[in-house]
């Protein structure tokens, strides 16, 4: 399949496969006429890639599963830098986790102070215009 095709099947752009190419990610194969093809293995590689893109794992992290995929192996995660690369992310994940529940925390506090400050304030009188009350 051409370039376009690609991108269509697998939800992305041009632009993005060319710079997948010149990371060396996807093949550089060319056609006699000079047009790029791609087939379903890398179709396979592609949608790795994207996958992994979504879970939030940079494009050089990637790397070790499309290896893996091109040494043959059905999964791309089955090898062991992939699983390297998966405890290293779970790892900042689990930095992140709790750098985030150390933040709600302090808002969680900080919310219980301003509420408790608001309570102890005397209600505001209300306007009256012309007599009236509101």
């Amino acid at each position: 399949m051409r370039i376009g095709e690609l991108a269509e099947r697998a939800g992305t752009t041009t632009r993005a496969l060319r710079y997948y190419e010149s990371r060396g990610l996807l093949p550089a194969r060319r056609a006699v006429n000079g047009y790029r093809t791609y087939d379903e293995d890398d179709l396979r590689l592609l949608r790795q890639i994207r996958t992994l893109q979504d879970f939030g794992f940079d494009l050089e992290e990637t790397r070790p599963f499309v290896d893996c995929l091109r040494a043959g192996h059905p999964a791309g995660d089955s090898c062991p830098a992939s699983l390297a690369v998966y405890r290293r992310k779970l790892d900042e994940l689990d930095g992140l986790i709790g750098q985030l529940a150390a933040v709600r925390a302090q808002v969680g506090a900080q919310l219980a102070l301003a509420e408790a400050a608001r309570a102890a304030e005397a209600p505001a009188p209300r306007c009256q215009f012309g007599g009236t009350t509101e």
